[in-house]
């Protein structure tokens, strides 16, 4: 168990897969995703992105971060599928 960075999922594409289509930031317990960003401001692309890893990996809860915020708090969001 513990901490897997930098994991890829396989998407299935008419029953073929796309090796290696993402690549997430953090599994965690194979319990949370936790994806690090360092932008301006978090968009709604970013959100949507960590819920197709959560939808593609069966996984309910995930953590976004942006690290460039003056307070991590601000940069924080939890999303669930």
């Amino acid at each position: 168990m513990g901490i897997n960075r930098q994991v890829s999922v396989p998407i299935l594409y008419k029953g073929k897969p796309i090796a290696a289509a993402y690549r997430l930031d953090l599994i965690v317990e194979q319990r949370i995703i936790v994806e690090i960003k360092a932008v301006d401001r978090l968009a709604p692309v970013h959100e949507a992105q960590l819920l197709t890893y959560l939808k593609h990996t069966g996984i309910s809860t995930g953590l976004l971060f942006n690290f460039n915020t003056p307070v991590l708090r601000d940069g924080m969001r939890r999303l669930s599928f």
